[in-house]
């Protein structure tokens, strides 16, 4: 039986999961991700660090998800047209059924921990 660590250090030295949007979800530029996935458990837990580069493209959330903002510049654009900037050391819920925008202004980098 393999032994698990109960304390797993974030670590954006290895190679990242590399992703992008579905084309048809794309507004402008072309976004890609870079994802440091540090903990995925069979109840649907995931954490780690995501980066996106510029663009803007259209997101649906179906989890539940905390994130930080380490850099970078990013909007998001609720349904209803209220804009939220988020900036380094900004943080935030993004709650299921959420339909919006995200800009990336700047190349941005954020901690995460979803729940599906």
């Amino acid at each position: 039986m393999e032994t698990v660590s109960l304390f797993e250090r974030i670590n954006t030295e290895l190679e990242p999961e590399l992703n992008k949007p579905a084309p048809e979800k794309v507004i402008s530029g072309d976004p890609s991700f870079k994802t440091w996935n540090c903990e995925e458990t069979d109840d649907g837990i995931y954490a780690g660090i995501w980066e996106a580069t510029p663009g803007k493209w259209h997101v649906q959330y179906d989890e539940w998800e905390f994130c930080h903002i380490l850099s970078g510049v990013s909007i998001i654009h609720d349904a209803d047209g209220t804009q939220h900037r988020l900036e380094a050391g900004d943080s935030f819920v993004l709650r299921r059924g959420l339909k919006a925008v995200w800009e990336v202004v700047e190349t941005t980098r954020k901690e995460y921990a979803i729940k599906l």
